[in-house]
């Protein structure tokens, strides 16, 4: 077959010297010379750039409105170009929530695999949960204090956008009075207005009843009632109290603990089904810190212990800040003048998170003029929290977040998902506890793992594409990392192999490829192991274009071209081009 180029003319994009050059297609090419010779400028200012402009332009003019259009390179004209996927060392994402097993899409699968095979546990005592009939139901709730008054809801939608007029309209149509709808209840007779672009919780108010004997038939016909509108689910509203899950398919028998189905999305940190909702997914919180707040602990309160903005007034009298702190020393006897460290730990807990609703008589005396305020005292931390939360000056934010330390999330111990995801297990390990091993060990847990006859028939096209994802990781040479590892602490060229391997396992052919330096940071072992990722690439069917200085890869490319002969303005010109081979062979 005969070779196919890429035909570049007259590149001057930075300091190119109106270059002409052919670069063979689907083979593996490096561009090398000295740092600032303009290997990049023709990489990936000018081929990438031109080839990327070029597949835009073939999208739609709605499509194109979404994506950023790249500038014309200063270029004559390129023939050959094929649509150009870059992957450089600047494009780490940098989001909290974004992980190595994210963006290789490995945890997308392992989502799936634990929706399909997990075997849930109870939360609390760790119990294999098994399916709830609708007589354990009424048990349960029949084992409430006689005279509860409760209403039965069927959660019909969660979740989901939508004005939801026919499920109402339905609803209605079929007997029902009420329904609670974001935490309001509705009558169903009057018009309801639902904003469209915003998720709602839907719940039909199925029976209202109080716990008393004899019940017992209808409250099993409601809740029947109940799972066949919402799929299995019940919600037990206890009037002015807690609210009770109850589902026909998961449930702890001895904690009376109801599980919802299992979804991919209770899984995902980035959903609030599968978040923490304490950290809302992050696995770590940014709080107040007692040492930040009060750093030199030999002072008093009048003298100026606490140092967090807004309380430095407390050692001013006029202050209304003053006037509670005095208040608080009166109510529960110690004195302002005592050094902090030597305050009773009760005090300091009072201090630090409040008095518990328990209101103190503060006396102060304004501009208004004088008066007595009964004033539930919140706590310097909780004060802290609410002015955070409110301010809307930057600086301001700024300011308050030199007193706050990041912590572990105290709910979920750093694992970012909710305590019902964290107990369905697969050969014994949950979610976080597969994910949070390194790579090689993954692979290893993996080959070994030891399913029922069931599971495999589910899982197996699950696992296939996951064990060949970890391969191409493993081929990088990325075997140390863990799914979990966040993606903001990669070094450049580490984010550059994990965007490699995702390509190889995305299987596209007939692409250019343009990358920088990959081999970056590796040792001679990985370096050979990048390199047979390249050339794999390459056979696929790609055009592989490698701005490198790396001898090895020189040697194994198909095609080598050297910018020069110096840097900068002396740069800017192809000095030789060829096999290696045939560059070796004529040194000048």
């Amino acid at each position: 077959m005969s070779r196919q180029y890429i035909k570049i003319r007259g590149a001057n994009e930075h300091n190119l010297k109106n270059i002409s050059l052919e670069i063979p297609r689907n083979e593996l090419v490096v561009l090398t010379g000295l740092s600032g010779s303009g290997k990049s400028s023709l990489a990936f200012d000018t081929i990438y750039a031109e080839g990327q402009r070029r597949y835009m332009e073939s999208l739609s003019s709605y499509a194109r409105q979404f994506l950023g259009q790249m500038e014309k390179p200063d270029v004559e004209s390129i023939e050959g170009l094929s649509p150009a996927i870059s992957i450089d060392q600047k494009s780490t994402n940098r989001n909290p929530r974004s992980t190595v097993g994210t963006v290789t899409e490995i945890y997308d699968y392992m989502r799936l695999l634990y929706a399909r095979i997990g075997i849930p546990h109870c939360p609390k005592c760790g119990r294999e949960i098994k399916k709830q009939t609708v007589d354990q139901m009424v048990d349960q709730i029949m084992n409430m204090p006689e005279r509860t008054k409760i209403q039965l809801l069927a959660p019909v939608v969660k979740g989901r956008k939508g004005e939801h007029v026919k499920l109402l309209e339905k609803a209605r149509r079929s007997g029902f009075v009420r329904a609670k709808i974001d935490g309001n209840v509705y009558d169903l007779s009057e018009e309801i207005k639902l904003e469209k672009n915003i998720k709602h919780l839907i719940e039909i108010v199925v029976d209202r009843l109080v716990v008393r004997p004899g019940i017992e038939k209808r409250l099993a016909d409601s809740i029947e009632t109940v799972l066949g509108l919402s799929d299995g689910l019940l919600v037990v509203e206890v009037v002015g109290g807690e609210l009770l899950t109850f589902s026909s398919s998961y449930a702890c028998p001895d904690c009376g603990i109801s599980m919802e189905e299992i979804e991919p999305r209770s899984f995902s940190f980035n959903n609030p089904f599968g978040a923490c909702p304490d950290c809302f997914g992050l696995g770590y919180k940014m709080e107040f810190d007692e040492e930040l707040m009060i750093p030199d602990k030999s002072l008093s309160l009048a003298e100026g212990a606490v140092q967090v903005m807004g309380w430095q007034s407390c050692t001013d009298p006029s202050s209304f800040t003053y006037g509670i702190l005095k208040a608080l020393s009166e109510e529960y006897s110690f004195e302002l003048t005592t050094p902090y460290q030597d305050l009773p730990e009760k005090i300091r807990e009072v201090l630090l998170h409040g008095t518990g609703g328990r209101e103190v008589q503060v006396h102060y005396k304004g501009q208004r003029g004088e008066g007595v305020y009964a004033v539930a005292f919140e706590g310097l931390i909780k004060n802290c929290e609410r002015r955070y939360r409110e301010t809307g000056s930057d600086t301001m934010k700024q300011e308050y977040e030199t007193f706050m330390r990041i912590t572990p999330c105290r709910s979920c111990k750093g694992q970012r998902l909710k305590p019902g995801s964290l107990a369905v297990t697969v050969c014994g390990k949950n979610i976080y506890e597969v994910t949070n091993q390194s790579v090689k060990d993954l692979q290893t847990f993996l080959e070994e793992m030891k399913l029922t006859r069931q599971q495999l028939l589910i899982g197996d096209q699950i696992l296939k594409e996951i064990r060949a994802r970890i391969r191409f990781l493993m081929d990088v040479g990325l075997d140390y990392l863990s799914l979990t590892r966040a993606t903001g602490t990669l070094s450049g060229g580490e984010a550059q192999r994990i965007r490699l391997a995702t390509q190889i396992g995305s299987g596209l052919v007939g692409v250019a490829y343009i990358l920088d330096e990959p081999s970056i940071g590796l040792h001679q072992r990985d370096n050979d192991k990048l390199l047979h990722t390249l050339c794999h690439l390459r056979d696929l069917g790609n055009t592989v274009i490698v701005v490198e200085h790396d001898e090895d890869t020189m040697l194994a490319a198909d095609y080598v071209v050297d910018i020069g002969p110096g840097a900068g303005e002396h740069g800017g010109r192809v000095v030789a081009a060829g096999t290696a081979q045939e560059l070796m062979a004529n040194p000048e």
